[in-house]
């Protein structure tokens, strides 16, 4: 098949292109670079350095495509509570663009690349899609706007949607930036290091973590499952694991002793998220296969970043 991949150089793009090209397919990346790695995709993708936003050359891009994958996305939520207008410009703008250039050219499957950030707060656990959502971060609000023009461009132009709600994916190669820096491999660098582990809260919250070659999977599968057009579908563990288990399950990787502090005055967060995993199975035929001791195991092992004596 032929895909184009948008951010096809971040974290979740490049794994998927190189797991596209690997399997024979041919895939064009469209990334900005700013904040992907073009050294992280293989030589097999065709990059194209570009905007999301510029119609003309996904004019281009789009020839001859058979399925977009759109992860193309400013992606921290601590910066969208500080410039929530970018966000909606590259987060919501960028996907109404992508999704006009596809009705012009007459692409006819996108799956979106979206986040289990926009459940927020919820009484219940697990997360079911039909869940009322209740975004809490500008980003999750952009993630939850490009969902709808999504659906809605696509019903109204006859175009394939499915959107992906991937929780706290993690793996080797993930960006560490000086602040927010996502926290598996903060906590596995910090702990390999004897540094400091700061834990937002009480500790007590918990996530869903998923490892990085199970969110391929699945993003592989939507690209040609029959009957999900129009659907969203989660993607994530099924695990709940606060981060009191997270730091000791760090710890036992890396065979640290960190500091561990505790910042009660900034809260973690919405305080329990596990995705429920149904729909992924029954349509996508979905099922995690890497458990977080695992990941992390592996994680730790492939990222030279994270270690005490980096080879």
């Amino acid at each position: 098949m032929h895909f184009l991949i948008t951010g096809a150089c971040g974290f979740l793009g490049s794994a998927l292109a190189n797991r596209l090209v690997h399997e024979g397919h041919n895939v064009r990346g469209l990334d900005d670079l700013s904040a992907g790695n073009p050294k992280a995709i293989a030589p097999e993708v065709e990059f194209i350095r570009g905007d999301i936003n510029d119609r003309p050359k996904l004019w281009t891009l789009l020839q001859g495509i058979d399925c977009v994958y759109h992860l193309a996305a400013r992606v921290l939520v601590s910066e969208s509570v500080l410039y929530p207008r970018e966000y909606n410009h590259v987060n919501v703008g960028g996907t109404v663009t992508l999704m006009e250039a596809m009705r012009d050219v007459g692409v006819r499957r996108v799956v979106f690349i979206s986040s289990g950030a926009i459940y927020g707060h919820q009484e219940n656990q697990p997360l079911r899609e039909d869940f009322a959502p209740n975004p809490q971060s500008p980003y999750a609000v952009s993630k939850l706007s490009a969902e709808y023009y999504i659906r809605t461009i696509g019903a109204l132009w006859g175009i394939e949607t499915v959107c992906l709600r991937v929780f706290n994916a993690y793996g080797p190669g993930q960006s560490l930036p000086p602040v927010h820096a996502p926290v598996i491999p903060n906590f596995l660098r910090q702990s390999a290091l004897n540094g400091t582990l700061v834990i937002h809260g009480d500790g007590n919250q918990t996530r869903d973590y998923v490892y990085l070659d199970d969110v391929v999977n699945a993003m592989c599968a939507a690209a040609t499952a029959p009957g999900i057009n129009n659907m969203i579908i989660n993607v994530g563990s099924g695990r709940e694991t606060s981060l009191r288990e997270l730091v000791r399950l760090v710890n036992e990787t890396t065979n640290g002793n960190p500091e561990i502090v505790y910042n009660p005055k900034h809260e973690g967060g919405v305080q329990r998220m596990c995705s429920d995993l149904t729909l992924a199975k029954e349509k996508l035929n979905f099922q995690p296969t890497i458990s977080l001791e695992t990941g992390l195991r592996l994680t730790f092992e492939l990222d030279p970043r994270l270690r005490k004596n980096p080879l």
